[in-house]
């Protein structure tokens, strides 16, 4: 079957359908990496978008219930050049098209990936539609398309019950992970290292935090405009002046700023990748990292007061850490838990885990 692409600027798409066969309105935005289609699929961080990838052929490994990196599907709908049809991989349970079909995903295939991206590039992220059907009326989504913004997406997001995962060596430390729409490394990066993990919703008030006996606390990430989260930007005001220590990944990042009295600008068309280079200016080395964000913490509005810029991105100068003055918080905009994506940004939870240790001193 036939389904066209169309895009708030006018341009039409034409390819095929696979997946599902509902027409879907969301964000059109790209994403760079070579593999690692199952993660982008169940990213959080992709509520209300979807998502083209630059690599031509996707679905090659196939799907497992493994990789995961939360229960479900959150993309609006997937945008590829090539879907392989008969995937090769030990570990493959399911093919990627019997998964997009099971989940209810729309995907497209068959159309310039390139030219696609490159649109996106130049004129910015915009709102589309993708409508299957060999003969679809396109005229009820012009308006849509028109009209279409993401709002209220942590929440959409978020867990609704506190749930606890334990550690996988004997326990060291208790942590709050604030779900804002987490990724299910975060929690393996933790439990790892000894930390009980207590997954929360994202609403859970400061005051909740500072009397449930957790010795650090952990922001993720999550999807949406960060300025959008005006209650939860209050709470993490009294939290940053309490002496716990606090660790933000991504949207986390963004609310710590916030917080602090820093600015957030949306992107022209965002990072969303598994290359994007990071100097650590500490260490006075870069880091290729994993990224997937819309938003980023204006540079100028850091100030000294505050504290001080710890990483930029050497693409754009965009600011990736923050680490917050005469108190135990710090933050990254990119994700050094990504599986797949580099490891050699892990070191990052290990900073979180000695600020822990130097609190419980």
């Amino acid at each position: 079957m036939k389904a066209r692409l169309i895009l708030s600027d006018g341009t039409i798409f034409t390819g095929n359908s696979f997946g599902a066969q509902n027409p879907v309105i969301g964000e059109v935005v790209f994403n760079t990496g070579m593999t690692g289609y199952q993660e982008v699929l169940t990213d959080p961080s992709y509520f209300g978008q979807m998502v083209c990838m630059t690599y031509p052929i996707q679905g090659n490994y196939g799907i497992n219930d493994k990789d995961f990196e939360s229960h479900q599907p959150w993309v609006s709908g997937f945008i590829v050049r090539e879907w392989c049809h008969q995937p090769s991989n030990w570990r493959c349970q399911h093919s990627l098209n019997f998964y997009l079909q099971q989940k209810g995903i729309t995907g497209i295939y068959g159309i310039d990936t390139r030219q696609l991206t490159r649109i996106l590039r130049g004129k910015g992220v915009m709102s589309g539609a993708i409508v299957p059907g060999d003969d679809a009326d396109l005229t009820p989504y012009w308006d849509q398309i028109a009209s279409y913004t993401i709002i209220d997406a942590v929440d959409a997001v978020s867990c609704r019950q506190p749930v606890i995962y334990p550690a996988q060596t004997e326990k060291l430390y208790k942590v709050a992970l604030l779900d804002y729409g987490r990724k299910e490394n975060i929690v393996r990066s933790l439990t790892s290292r000894g930390c009980e993990v207590i997954q929360l919703p994202a609403t859970t008030t400061a005051k909740d935090l500072l009397n449930g006996g957790y010795d650090g606390i952990m922001l993720s990430n999550g999807p949406g405009d960060p300025a959008e989260n005006t209650q939860i930007i209050a709470e993490l005001q009294t939290l940053m002046q309490s002496g716990m220590p606090i660790f933000g990944i991504c949207l986390g990042h963004q609310l710590l700023a916030l917080a602090a009295g820093a600015k957030t600008e949306k992107l022209k068309y965002g990072h969303r990748g598994a290359n994007h280079p990071v100097k650590d200016l500490s260490l006075d080395r870069t880091f290729i990292t994993s990224q997937n964000h819309g938003y980023a913490v204006v540079a100028d509005s850091v100030t000294p007061q505050m504290g001080q810029v710890t990483h930029v991105n050497l693409n754009d100068n965009t600011v990736e850490g923050i680490k917050y003055k005469n108190i135990p918080v710090f933050s990254v905009q990119y994700h050094p838990e990504a599986c797949p994506g580099p490891a050699d940004n892990a070191y990052l939870f290990d900073r979180f885990i000695e600020m822990i240790k130097g609190g419980k001193r």
